[in-house]
């Protein structure tokens, strides 16, 4: 695909999202539940192990299972993933120029059902760790434009409501790009420190969600 189609095929997949969207008067936290068994990938961008975001992540993947689905992790901040050099070499939908970790979202992204994006608020945007490995999408980026659900999970310190919208707006705008619907969100004010979320009602909410997705 070359870059003229694809932003042409990107301005088409936004535009007819956004009439479905406004058509099914979908809200962005509205939970559904259904009866198949699904594959469900998880990708967290959080560098401490037991950070909020990390937290959050352990309980939905807690209820997902418990629910009987597949549950496939990659943290990423632990993983070795390269950022994508815009060498075009993939035409975005071939073989990346690295070899790298990224190699394990690839082998299962492609039939997930549903992802999960677990991200701390870093410098008002999403953590640099979780950004490569959304920007190596662009290799794979044909294989995954088919319908999927998925869920954003997000932690910051800051309380204001506007402050999480920057890293609410590129979640859907992605999910509006590759056609898949958003299953949830977790959007957690006012938790910095370590284990502060512990305290908090989104554990439980992120359980629930992971139950019943």
């Amino acid at each position: 695909m070359n870059r003229r189609k694809f932003i042409k095929n990107t301005l088409i997949t936004a535009a007819g999202a956004i009439v479905l969207g406004a058509a099914a008067g979908c809200t962005s936290n509205k939970i559904t539940k259904g009866d198949k068994k699904m594959k469900i990938l998880v990708i967290t961008g959080s560098p401490r192990k037991n950070g909020n975001s990390n937290t959050l992540a352990d309980n939905f993947i807690k209820g997902a299972q418990e629910a009987g689905h597949t549950v496939v992790r990659f943290d990423s901040a632990f993983k070795n993933v390269h950022p994508c050099v815009a060498c075009n070499k993939c035409g975005m939908n071939g073989q990346c120029v690295f070899k790298d970790d990224f190699e394990f979202v690839k082998e299962n992204i492609i039939d997930a059902d549903t992802v999960i994006f677990a991200t701390p608020m870093y410098y008002f945007g999403i953590s640099a760790q979780i950004k490569a490995v959304i920007d190596r999408f662009y290799a794979i980026n044909e294989q995954i434009h088919i319908p999927k659900k998925a869920v954003l999970i997000m932690t910051y310190a800051d309380t204001s409501a506007t402050k999480a919208q920057p890293i609410i707006s590129h979640y859907e705008t992605m999910l509006n790009y590759l056609g898949w619907s958003n299953a949830g969100q977790i959007i957690a004010p006012g938790v910095w420190m370590e284990g502060a979320v512990n305290s908090t009602q989104y554990p439980q909410k992120a359980y629930e969600l992971g139950k019943n997705i």
